[in-house]
This record gives C-alpha cells, sequence and structure tokens, in this order.
C-alpha cells in the first residue's frame, strides 16, 4: 500500500499550496517498512480482538448499571457512565479496523474513511480525558475547598458541552486541517509529517488539548488532594485522644463517636480519590509516548520515514487503546456496587469465581460527612 498526496498550488505564489485529496492505492507493503512477521501480527490482532471485547463489554455492563438503576444516576455516574460510552465507541470504530490492518498489514478501507476514523478516534479520545479532567476538578473543589457544587442537572450540562467542544476540536482533521494519512508503516490514520505550519499548528493544538493541558491541571489538582488528605490525616490522629478526653464528660457517648466520624469522612474522601487517582495514572501512561509520538511523527522527517516507525506506531497505538480497557476493571475492582452488578449480569457458570471483600459505601453527596447507608453513591 503507498500513500500519495495531491496538492494544488497557486501559480503565482508558489509556496501558498493546499491539501486537497490524499489517495491511497493498494499495493504490496514497502520492503523499507517491514510489517511484522505473520505470527506475531496474529498474536497481536487476537489481543487486540480480546482488548475490543473487554473493553465494549466492560463499558457497556457501566452504563447498562447507570441507565437501569436509578439509585446510580449520582452526578459522578452520570460522568463515568460517559466515560466508558466514549471508551465503547473507540471499541466499536476505531479498534477493529486497527486489528485488521495489523493482520493484512495493509489499510482496506479507503482515504475518506481514513480521515474520518482519525477524526472520530481523536474525537471520543478528547471526550474521555474532558470527563477525567471534569471528574478530577470535582474531587478538588470536594476535598480541598470543601464546595460541592455538582448534581446530576450540571453534570449533563458539562456532558453536553464537552461533547460539543470535543467535536469542534477534532473535526477540522476530516476536513484537510491537518496531514492525515496511512502510511505502509502504521496500522492507523495517523498525523503524517508536514512542512506547512497551519498543519502543525492544529497538530500542537490537537495534541495539547488531549493531552498536555489536561494533565497539567490533573497533576495540579491531585497534588493538592494529596497534601490535603495529608494535613487532615496528621490533624486527626494528632487531635483524636485530645478530642475524646474533654468531650466525654459533656457528651458522654455521642463524644467519643465524633473522632469516628471524622476518621469515616477522610476515609471516603480518600478512598474516593484514590479511585479517580488510578485512572489519572493510567491515562498518563497511556497517553504520555501517544503525545510524544504524534508531535514526533509531525515535526521530525527522520523518525516519521524511519524503517522502526510501524513497530513503534503499533506500540503506541495499542497502549493508547488499553485504557478503554483499564477503565472498566478499575471500576469493578475500586466500586462495590459496580462489582455486585458485574456479577449479577455475569452468566451463574461464572460465580465461581473468587469474591473481593466488600468495601465502606459513601454518600452521593460527599460535601457532607460521610455516613454508611444504603443510599449510596458508586464512587
Amino acid at each position: 500500500m503507498a500513500a500519495f498526496i495531491t496538492m494544488s498550488c497557486n501559480s503565482s505564489v508558489l509556496d501558498n499550496c493546499i491539501l486537497t485529496n490524499l489517495s491511497v492505492a493498494t499495493s504490496s507493503p514497502d520492503s523499507r517498512y517491514a510489517a511484522f512477521p505473520t505470527t506475531l501480527r496474529i498474536l497481536l490482532a487476537i489481543i487486540m480482538i480480546a482488548m475490543i471485547a473487554i473493553a465494549f463489554l466492560g463499558n457497556a455492563i457501566v452504563c447498562l448499571i447507570v441507565y437501569q438503576k436509578p439509585a446510580m444516576r449520582s452526578a459522578i455516574n452520570l460522568l463515568l457512565a460517559t466515560l466508558a460510552f466514549s471508551d465503547i465507541m473507540l471499541s466499536l470504530f476505531c479498534m477493529p479496523f486497527t486489528a485488521v490492518t495489523i493482520i493484512t498489514g495493509s489499510w482496506h478501507f479507503g482515504t475518506q474513511f481514513c480521515q474520518i476514523s482519525a477524526m472520530l478516534y481523536w474525537f471520543f479520545v478528547l471526550e474521555g480525558v474532558a470527563i477525567l479532567l471534569i471528574i478530577s476538578v470535582d474531587r478538588f473543589l470536594i476535598i480541598v475547598q470543601r464546595q460541592d457544587k455538582l448534581n446530576p442537572h450540571r453534570a449533563k450540562i458539562m456532558i453536553a458541552s464537552s461533547w460539543i467542544l470535543s467535536f469542534c476540536i477534532s473535526f477540522p482533521s476530516v476536513v484537510g486541517w491537518t496531514l492525515v494519512e496511512v502510511p505502509t508503516r502504521a496500522p492507523q490514520c495517523v498525523l503524517g509529517y508536514t512542512e506547512f505550519s497551519a498543519d502543525r499548528a492544529y497538530a500542537v493544538m490537537l495534541i495539547v488539548a488531549v493531552f498536555f493541558i489536561p494533565f497539567s491541571i490533573m497533576l495540579y489538582s491531585y497534588l493538592c488532594i494529596l497534601n490535603t488528605v495529608r494535613r487532615n490525616s496528621v490533624r486527626i490522629h494528632t487531635h483524636t485522644d485530645s478530642l475524646c478526653l474533654s468531650q466525654v464528660s459533656k457528651l458522654g457517648l455521642m463524644g467519643l463517636q465524633k473522632p469516628n466520624q471524622m476518621n469515616v469522612d477522610m476515609s471516603f474522601k480518600t478512598r474516593a480519590f484514590t479511585t479517580i487517582l488510578i485512572l489519572f495514572i493510567g491515562f498518563s501512561l497511556c497517553w504520555l509516548p501517544h503525545s510524544v509520538f504524534s508531535l514526533l511523527s509531525v515535526f521530525s522527517r527522520t523518525f516519521y520515514y524511519s524503517s522502526s516507525f510501524y513497530v513503534i506506531s503499533t506500540c503506541i497505538l495499542w497502549l493508547s487503546y488499553l485504557k478503554s480497557v483499564f477503565n472498566p476493571v478499575i471500576y469493578c475492582w475500586r466500586i462495590k456496587k459496580f462489582r455486585d452488578a458485574c456479577l449479577e449480569f455475569m452468566p451463574k457458570t461464572f460465580k465461581f469465581l473468587p469474591k473481593v471483600h466488600g468495601r465502606t459505601r459513601r454518600r452521593i453527596r460527599p460535601s457532607t460527612i460521610y455516613v454508611c447507608s444504603e443510599h449510596q453513591s458508586a464512587v
């Protein structure tokens, strides 16, 4: 398969060239960019198929749980369901075509779909990152600022806004604002090397919006949260004994219960924060290499046309898709209600699997003191 680009240039101004068409001609792969051996390609394809199944089924269960159970429709769970839905879309509209290309060694879906698939890839990735950013800022406001302003209505507005913003950022890639091509050395439409300033500017804007801005904000939020949790934990530990002794004469038994209640409050906040922190770490590990790879592809001709580009691009894309598989596993591991609901959906033949010990539950409104009850949010 060879890829070539047709450019239209203004005859009076040779520098005024615009991308008008991207043609993909199917032929044998270029020998300079040898793909993986057949056995390894089949193995990678099998792994990709397993990833598609886990990403689709796992995230579909998350969406189904929130849809079927009104008690689960808290603001945070609506955000998690949206994150799961964006991962479902990736598993349906992007991952299968990458798997086919890995098996066959060439792109068989045409030029137009190349651009569409690239746009969909960035669209769903941007949406997932936006939701994770919203959740992270919400945790920051709750734990650091002691403000719990996010309710289901506001969550729905933010979800709708994030979809619109993600579409606006990703749509230019389908109308030729940047160079998107399927070279013989990549299993998916990727950002290609270009010397045009406009193309490079859009590529930088896309990568910054997908990774660097969200990463910076989330990293700052989590550092502040960690510092707050550490200070509060030390304060609770230091004053527990003195608080108990001072209140026992005035409040009797109730005085003995208050320090425990404060510990429960901090415990639930810490646990909810830890779950989101794990998602953030997974996002960082999966997308930092992809962001660096994309920038190198656009700016470095040597890297883009190197013989190892196919192997590198395949590994990087596989790693970026791993996030969609990673998220539902974290939900079931960390969130008891999701875990219990997953067991309800599983066939009875699989219920012999060992159960994970249950975790203490929490309420939907995390700004107040947490008290264990049956009406609690999942996260």
